[in-house]
């Protein structure tokens, strides 16, 4: 039999020069603070133990004079190496050397009797006992090491010691449970403890074989398949190349477990890392996947002795989903969010489409159930974004400074995408009625609330433009008109749903804050001053024509124009030409009053009081009652009564 010397250290990164040749790359792998460490630890160890053997050797072969004559270090350190060949010599040597011997030959299980008998033997008055455990553990860790070191055969007795060991010490914590005198010593009984330091130790070791993740980018899924690719062509295989010595020891079941535990430890790390994407999260998702099939495969082999178990891969997977759920909850909403910047052009629909299906596609190549999770995910942050968006966009409403058109038009086409995007989700995804209503009362509510400022903010700016307009040259009116047109255009590429609707609106507005002005223009106005507003009103009447049927095209034919009638009417020479053009305005705008249409004649030029009084006549004659709310252009515009003339009238 082979001497074993080796400290546990040596086997997991630390230790003497002969241990760092034996671990390789273990010893690279660990940190140099953890090396300096192991070592203080083991030179605290292999004092304690030289101790130990300093005092057991008081008692035996040569007893104290041997001691101060040799050293008691020195020959604590050698007590392990003394010769036993003699059997008479080992008659007659004390119970204490006997274990060591049997400790020193790898003969656990007998030393573990022997110190048993002496623990119960009312000799142990010193307490060696305990100490004895923890020699008797520290060489069967050491035989540990060595067997997961190299593949020497010599070392499967010894192995199968330390399993009969632990064996026995699972039936000794039994009995001592069973004996109410023995009952409250379990708990500190030091070999109580052997199960749980094997565990950790394998685990060190298993640990220190795993090659660290680096990754030269946040998302270098290149990276993560080599390291996947060497744990299953190198990490695995070598566990399971060590595995059949354990087997044989009877060890199989810890090592299997302290296996699968180091895997576990390693790949939650992975998978708990916050720059980790959907995509990486994915790969080890597969790869666990994969090497549950081939170790199932394995399993139905005869000889078959490790591999990753089902339990393990629950573990893995279960940890990898919630990760991959987290991760594409994430990606998805940041996703959305940059799609849909306020004060930004949204994205395409395609684009956003792509956004809530990808993950889910790539997730079906690996697992159908975990497609349906992750596509649930995505509807459900589509949902949550949607929610958020609405308040961002009241917010917006809500500024005190009145917003750009085009930043308000931006909104609303974000709004008419989303519900692009959504009509065309309930066919790809399973998207549940409850949730259908949901995004359609968002969608609802956020057009009708930026509809509605958009036409409140074209209202506002065309009034105030407006406001002067007939009494100065230059009113910006022009400009208003021009921009709006290459918004609305612009707005009108991307083929909404709502854009004939919306541009019909702007042309009401417009048309209505038009009269409205025009029709409270001061009358009091010179010949040339009447000549010069018809004149703008003809102008402005040819641009707002141009402007509309370039956003509406053949539409345009269908939009009501009362400012052509009028011009109709007061660039009509005689009155009784003027009476006829009276007619279809009177059936198109049933809303006008007398007061409008006396303002309308302020600005007609030569007009005598009794070609006035005529047309207000016939105005009497033929107005009637509106009986919808259809056109109702005048309804709202509010004209004082006009007071000329010598009889004060209200008709002329």
């Amino acid at each position: 039999m082979q001497k074993r010397k080796h400290s546990w250290a040596a086997f997991v990164g630390g230790g003497n020069k002969k241990g760092e040749e034996l671990t390789g790359e273990n010893a690279r792998i660990l940190p140099k603070a953890t090396h300096e460490e192991r070592k203080k630890q083991e030179a605290k160890r292999k004092g304690k133990l030289k101790t130990l053997a300093g005092k057991l050797l008081k008692t035996v072969v040569g007893g104290k004079e041997t001691v101060e004559k040799a050293g008691a270090e020195d020959v604590a350190g050698n007590l392990l190496k003394r010769p036993s060949s003699r059997k008479g010599e080992e008659r007659g040597t004390p119970a204490e050397e006997t274990i060591c011997r049997f400790i020193e030959q790898g003969k656990f299980l007998e030393a573990c009797d022997q110190i048993h008998n002496l623990e119960h033997s009312g000799n142990d008055g010193m307490g060696n006992s305990e100490s004895l455990y923890e020699l008797l553990a520290e060489r069967m860790w050491t035989v540990v090491g060595e067997a997961l070191s190299g593949s020497d055969r010599m070392l499967l007795e010894p192995l199968q010691s330390v399993g009969e060991s632990l064996k026995w010490e699972k039936q000794k914590e039994a009995e001592r449970l069973g004996n109410s005198l023995e009952k409250d010593s379990v708990s500190t009984w030091s070999p109580n403890f052997w199960r749980k330091d094997l565990e950790e130790k394998l685990m060190q070791y298993m640990t220190a074989q795993i090659p660290p993740f680096a990754s030269s980018t946040d998302t270098d899924e290149t990276a993560l398949r080599q390291h996947l690719s060497h744990l299953e062509r190198t990490f695995l295989p070598s566990l399971e190349h060590r595995s059949d010595v354990f087997r044989e020891a009877g060890l199989l079941v810890t090592y299997a477990r302290c296996c699968h535990a180091s895997l576990c430890s390693h790949l939650a790390t992975l998978t708990d890392s916050n720059c980790f994407s959907f995509s990486q999260s994915l790969l080890i998702y597969g790869w666990s996947i994969k090497m549950y099939k081939r170790g199932s495969q394995a399993c139905e082999r005869p000889g078959h002795s490790l591999s990753l178990g089902a339990q393990c891969l629950v573990w893995i997977l279960l940890k990898t989903e919630e990760k991959l759920l987290a991760t594409a909850q994430k990606e998805v909403g940041k996703a959305l969010k940059e799609a849909f910047d306020i004060g930004k052009p949204p994205w395409a629909d395609a684009a956003v489409i792509e956004i809530l299906t990808e993950k889910t596609e790539a997730a079906r190549q690996v697992s159908e159930s975990l497609s349906e999770k992750v596509e649930a995910e995505c509807l459900e942050e589509c949902l949550r974004f949607l929610e958020s968006y609405e308040d961002e966009v009241r917010s917006f409403i809500q500024l005190d400074d009145c917003p750009q058109i085009y930043s308000t038009l931006q909104i609303l086409e974000s709004c008419c995408l989303l519900r692009t995007v959504w009509h065309k989700l309930t066919y790809i995804c399973s998207v549940s009625t409850q949730q259908n209503v949901k995004v359609n009362g968002f969608l609802h509510r956020m057009e009708d609330d930026i509809m509605e400022h958009f036409l409140q903010t074209i209202t506002t700016k065309v009034k105030g433009t407006l406001k002067d307009h007939f009494k100065k040259c230059d009113s910006g009116f022009d400009h208003i008109l021009e921009s709006l047109k290459q918004n609305l255009l612009t707005f009108g590429k991307k083929k909404t749903d709502i854009y004939e609707a919306l541009v019909k609106a702007v042309n009401a507005i417009i048309i209505t804050e038009y009269m409205q002005a025009l029709l409270t223009t001061p009358r009091k106005t010179s010949a040339v001053q009447r000549r010069r507003i018809v004149n703008k009103i003809e102008e402005d009447h040819r641009m707002m024509q141009t402007i509309f049927k370039e956003c509406l095209g053949p539409a345009a034919g269908s939009l009501k124009d009362p400012i052509k009638a009028i011009l109709e009417l007061v660039q009509t020479s005689d009155p009784e030409g003027m009476k006829i053009a009276l007619l279809p305005i009177l059936k198109e705008f049933p809303d006008l009053r007398k007061e409008h249409l006396s303002a309308v004649l302020d600005i007609k030029d030569s007009l005598s009081r009794e070609d006035r009084a005529a047309l207000l006549k016939a105005f009497h004659d033929n107005c009637r009652e509106s009986e919808t709310e259809a056109n109702l252009l005048f309804a709202d515009i509010e004209v004082k009564p006009r007071k000329c003339g010598l009889c004060g009238c209200l008709c002329c």
